[in-house]
Formats: C-alpha cells, sequence, structure tokens
C-alpha cells in the first residue's frame, strides 16, 4: 500500500496522537540524557539536526539541514551489499518550550512500514527524556523472513540513539550559557 504522498503506511501521525495502531510492532524506549534546561536544547538540536542519528554510526542524507515537515531523508546502516537504507519523510515536528524533536514516516522501498518518533522533554523534575516511539511492520522478504529479530534489533537501535544522546548531551560545552555553544557533531575547538 502506498498513499498519495508516498507513505508506505495509512496511520500517520499516530506517533504523536496516539494511540498506536494494531497490527504493527509497537516500540517505546525511554532514557534519561541529562538535567535541565540546557541539557534539552542540546539534546533538540542534536536530535532535529540528525547528529544524534550520524553520531550512532548511521549514515543520514536529508533534503534538509533540520528536522522539518516534509523533509525527505534516508538513513542507512551497514557497508557495501550489506547496506540497509531507510527512505523517510519527517511527518511531523515538536518544538515545544519543554519539548522538541520530530517524527518519521517511512517511504516505498523502506523495510519496514510505520512511524518512528524521537523527542527530547524536559520533566518537571529537571530530568531531560529522550522517547522514542514507533510502530511497524515488515514491508520487504528480507525483514518478513527475519521475524521476530526485527523488533530486537530495533529495541537495540533505539537504545542505541538514546547512549548516543546521553554521550552528547555530557560533552556538550553549555558554558552556563543557558544552552548549547554549538550545534553538530564535533565541538569547534576539540573536534
Amino acid at each position: 500500500m502506498t498513499t498519495d504522498d508516498g507513505l508506505n503506511y495509512a496511520e500517520t501521525g499516530a506517533t504523536r496522537l496516539g494511540p498506536l495502531p494494531e497490527g504493527y510492532h509497537h516500540l517505546r524506549v525511554r532514557v534519561p540524557v541529562g538535567r535541565g534546561r540546557a541539557a534539552l536544547e542540546t539534546a533538540g538540536a542534536a536530535v532535529t539536526g540528525w547528529t544524534m542519528h550520524r553520531a550512532s554510526g548511521a549514515r543520514v542524507a536529508a533534503s534538509t539541514a533540520r528536522a522539518e515537515p516534509g523533509t525527505s531523508v534516508e538513513v542507512s546502516i551497514g557497508a557495501g551489499p550489506l547496506r540497509f537504507r531507510a527512505p523517510c519523510r519527517v511527518i511531523w515536528t515538536a518544538g515545544e518550550p519543554d519539548r522538541i524533536g520530530f517524527a518519521y514516516g517511512t517511504l516505498s522501498g523502506h523495510p519496514e512500514c510505520g512511524e518512528e518518533s524521537f523527542l527530547a522533554e524536559l520533566a518537571a523534575d529537571g530530568t531531560v527524556w529522550f522517547t522514542v516511539t514507533a510502530f511497524s511492520r515488515p514491508a520487504r522478504w528480507y525483514t518478513r523472513l527475519a521475524g521476530p529479530l526485527v523488533p530486537v534489533l530495533q529495541r537495540m537501535y533505539a537504545r542505541r540513539l538514546g547512549t548516543t544522546l546521553r554521550r552528547l548531551v555530557a560533552e556538550a560545552d553549555t558554558g552556563g550559557t543557558g544552552g548549547p555553544r554549538w550545534s553538530g557533531s564535533r565541538h569547534p575547538t576539540t573536534g
């Protein structure tokens, strides 16, 4: 199934509005990545600027420098003939005072069909949480063949993103300014 906008699933926006649709594997991984507003801003910049994905080892080709609705993005992992490409489109973004992130939906050619959101949120106690929420099911022969292994790999990848984001937040030089001095995969002076 392909929708008029190229998505290979119908429940567009369900990661934002909920509930997650039936008939899919559901994923929710929540990881603390820091504390305070500066940590939220650093995490949000890393999530929406593709830095978190790239720093986790994935390749990202996006039509915009930051996630925004309509952005075409291809995330790929692996090497050579074993490189898996995942074409997506950004469905929604969040740029609220205590919530920064986005979701993308899968396009035709993606190994899965469904949607995945990546959010950094500042809780009332000052903890910054990174949450991955997704629903998906196999769309290609090899993901159908892999069966129950796919959700395990998805959970591992989501946890890797959380670990990567925690590291990026810890490494950021906030300098007491209330926000990050840099946004990108490398610090401008220490590389």
